[in-house]
């Protein structure tokens, strides 16, 4: 019986022992891991978004890591910058793509901000073709109401009305406060960041204006120059005011940058090359906020 129980205590203490050896032998390394993953885990990525490939896939070839992801006709590169988690999204062109694509990131992938970038048309004649625009406001100008005109009296798109679709939830075409230009402010922290590299672009100036977004295509010099004179823009596309009406829902910070690839104001012809000029000066404000973001914690 004594036998027994010394043999019992030998094997409780070398199993004890063996434990402890374990646990000291795994712990520093193991530990370190774990921590390390689930700090990447807190990570949340940032969102940069490009419509076309021109505009999303330079962008994407200089991330670490790269896998590829589809929803829909939607692409999401996902990557690392720095090793901080970087996903690119080809949008495809236009307001409801740029929507869908938005709240579907939103929802896939918890970003900490969205970046919406690419090639644009200058409203402002002082503007030239490869200059960039940071976007302090981005304003949707094809929400627009008309004037009351009977048949045959013609139509007057100089007298058309801005028309805020969030003013309300009822009718905006017959609520009076929505006839008013809604402005998407972009967000502060994004915005330094981009102000802090401006010296990186050396093809173009870079200056902070108003970007103006509609599914449409203005050639009309005319038009144009109401547009800028209007809604303050300094250039126009496709995506941006639909991007930054999304974040906002979501309460996630937006920020449009968007380069001017011709400019009909002052005779600035087409030029595809701005497109990966953009997607330069956009990875330089990316790694800038990545260090602004990783010195806060």
């Amino acid at each position: 019986m004594g036998n027994q129980k010394f043999t019992t205590r030998k094997f409780f203490a070398f199993f004890t022992l063996l434990a402890l050896m374990v646990v000291a032998g795994c712990s520093p390394t193991q530990s370190g891991n774990a921590q390390k993953n689930d700090q990447e885990k807190k990570q949340r990525p940032i969102i940069v978004q490009g419509p076309m490939p021109i505009e999303a896939e330079e962008f994407s070839e200089r991330l670490d890591d790269v896998e590829e992801e589809k929803s829909g006709t939607f692409v999401f590169y996902k990557g690392k910058l720095d090793g901080y988690p970087v996903i690119v999204t080809k949008t495809g062109k236009g307001m409801e793509n740029t929507a869908a694509a938005t709240a579907l990131a939103i929802e896939k992938y918890d970003p900490v901000a969205i970046i919406n970038q690419g090639t644009s048309g200058g409203h402002d004649p002082n503007l030239n073709v490869f200059d960039i625009v940071i976007g302090e406001r981005t304003v949707n100008i094809a929400s627009l109401k008309t004037p009351d005109k009977k048949e045959g009296e013609g139509i007057a798109p100089k007298t058309w009305i801005p028309m805020d679709l969030m003013a309300s939830e009822g009718s905006a075409g017959e609520d009076p406060n929505a006839e008013k230009i809604r402005y998407y402010k972009g967000d502060p922290d994004l915005i330094q960041a981009a102000k802090a590299v401006k010296d990186q672009h050396k093809k173009g100036k870079v200056v902070e204006g108003t970007i103006g977004s509609g599914d449409f295509w203005n050639n009309e010099v005319d038009r144009i120059q109401w547009f800028h004179s209007k809604f303050g823009t300094s250039v126009e596309e496709m995506e941006g005011a639909a991007g930054a009406q999304i974040a906002k829902a979501y309460d996630v910070p937006f920020l449009g940058i968007r380069i001017l690839s011709n400019n009909k104001t002052n005779g600035g012809k087409y030029n595809p090359d701005t497109a990966a000029a953009n997607q330069e000066y956009v990875f330089e404000v990316v790694k800038e906020h990545i260090t602004n973001l990783t010195k806060t914690k």
